[in-house]
């Protein structure tokens, strides 16, 4: 049981989500709420040194198996140190990505097992499953061009994969958002950002106001 209210924010590469979190948590700020932006991999000391082994490609040579266990390792740590404090404090929690992200890019595209990867998440998030998760839709090459045309650097172990890879992590995300339609809400991230923006706050509010009805009950 918790006070506060955790979101997190999925979809593919380059689809909006980081810039979409520091708005919400302006705007979420700005009304009074206590915000917590966060992100995984990382997010906690110990998952931020895991966040560069998985980012690099250092584990990929030890397989997707290996990769799930690393992402699961980082995650309990997150949600202990991190995610489960600020929402027992009443905080809203902005997570840019979380156990939808294994799910796609570990399960569906990456051939695990579903039952496997279900095991595992059920280990890592220790019960503390987001309240609402915003999915944001993009077409794949649009989403690897925004990446280009944003970084300096080369692309990390996930943006290289091929275009197919992605398309299919796209329809992972849309079958969740289909199977979990309580928790899920997909916006359309081809807009300009404040376009989305306004997509997203009209995902993001009835919850945003459940919480303060209760804060305020």
């Amino acid at each position: 049981m918790h006070s506060g209210i955790f979101i997190s924010f999925e979809g593919g590469e380059g689809a909006g989500k980081s810039t979409q979190i520091r708005r919400l948590a302006h705007r979420l700020e700005a009304d009074g709420h206590a915000v917590v932006v966060t992100r995984e991999p990382g997010g906690s000391p110990g998952a931020e040194a895991v966040r560069h082994l998985l980012l690099s490609g250092a584990a990929e040579p030890f397989g997707v198996g290996m990769e799930v266990l690393l992402f699961a390792a980082a995650r309990n740590d997150h949600v202990e140190e991190i995610i489960r404090p600020a929402l027992a404090a009443g905080a809203v929690v902005l997570c840019d990505r979380f156990m939808d992200s294994s799910r796609v890019y570990q399960g569906a595209s990456g051939g695990l097992a579903p039952e496997f990867v279900s095991t595992v998440e059920r280990i890592a998030v220790d019960s503390v499953v987001p309240d609402l998760t915003v999915m944001f839709d993009l077409d794949a090459l649009t989403g690897l061009q925004r990446v280009a045309a944003r970084s300096s650097e080369g692309p990390d172990r996930f943006e290289r994969d091929d275009i197919a890879i992605h398309e299919a992590r796209r329809a992972a995300y849309l079958d969740i958002a289909r199977r979990e339609p309580e928790r899920c809400r997909v916006v359309d991230a081809s807009g300009d950002a404040d376009t989305v923006e306004r997509l997203v706050w009209d995902a993001v509010a009835p919850a945003i106001g459940r919480l303060g009805s209760v804060a305020h009950g």
